[in-house]
């Protein structure tokens, strides 16, 4: 645990709506990057926290409470200890219980993406043993499979880089008292994989592709060019005033159940004209003083 005082944070509301983050998920999945973001917005991070150590973390935070400190804090877990479950019931009830807004956010990827990560800085799975580096991927997801699942936020990092994936943490836990709600638009290519972390997809393969189209190919979703030629076509824009209605009393449901953050994933094939061109102009039709809209184009210059 580090030494030295809490730094005093501003009083401020958080996107998130949480004040006790603890961030988990799998290894090589970008825990150290998403704990940078939060250290660069305010937070109090403790990287490597022990999960036996969560209510003592607390403690110090409503120390520095009492002292007329408003402080957020952001611990970063290593959960592969099959005793942190009862554990973390525990902490969990405390924290709630003194004051604190604790929410849990897991960050996972694909195990292709596990797979070349690991191999790319040539350092073994902490879980793998004398096995191969799949099988310690596959025992921590294993492992890990109850914690995600109850996971308020769950952020899949397989086709993004460090930069996409700072733009995607930053909004949900940064310092204003804007928007209730985070949606993001997500668009993709279905030859790289359907996102983790979607909660709707919407395949935009039934709409003419723009790469068939000489002048178009080397484009791409936000030129103007394609744009104007995916919504003009037959069917598209009957789609995004469908999905528009469908989202409405969804989002109205997530405003009233607290939910905090939600991913549309929009897919085509390459995830660079269709996909990038719908996620714009849904972004635009559902951006509301309440709803924030944000874009990530996870698969834009991977052809």
């Amino acid at each position: 645990m580090p030494e030295g005082p809490v730094p005093e944070a501003p009083r401020s509301s958080t996107p998130s709506g949480a004040d006790f983050v603890i961030v988990t998920g799998m290894s090589g999945a970008g825990r150290t990057t998403t704990a940078n973001v939060m250290e660069d917005q305010g937070w109090y991070v403790v990287d490597n926290l022990p999960p036996q150590l969560l209510v003592s973390m607390a403690e110090l935070g409503n120390q520095a409470r009492s002292e007329g400190r408003d402080i957020r804090i952001a611990a970063v877990v290593d959960v592969r200890s099959q005793h942190f479950f009862t554990e973390f019931e525990g902490a969990v009830q405390h924290l709630h219980a003194t004051g604190w807004t604790p929410q849990l956010l897991f960050l996972d990827a694909t195990d292709e993406a596990l797979v070349r990560r690991f191999e790319s800085v040539r350092r073994p799975h902490p879980l793998q043993g004398d096995g191969r580096l799949l099988d310690g991927i596959q025992h921590e997801r294993e492992i890990l499979r109850d914690l995600r699942s109850r996971a308020e936020i769950v952020v899949d990092t397989s086709g993004l880089n460090v930069h996409q994936l700072s733009r995607k943490i930053a909004p949900l836990f940064g310092t204003d008292a804007g928007p209730s709600l985070r949606l993001a638009l997500l668009s993709f290519g279905f030859k790289y994989g359907v996102p983790l972390d979607a909660d709707f997809v919407f395949d935009m393969r039934f709409l003419p592709n723009p790469f068939w189209v000489p002048e178009l190919r080397p484009l791409d979703g936000r030129d103007p060019e394609v744009s104007g030629f995916v919504l003009t076509q037959d069917g598209a824009g009957e789609f995004l005033d469908r999905v528009v209605d469908l989202m409405q009393p969804v989002i109205r449901g997530y405003h009233s159940e607290g939910r905090r953050y939600v991913t549309l994933a929009i897919g085509c094939t390459g995830g660079k004209h269709r996909s990038v061109a719908m996620a714009e102009a849904l972004a635009e039709r559902l951006r509301t003083d309440r709803t924030e809209t944000f874009l990530v184009h996870r698969d834009l210059g991977r052809e």
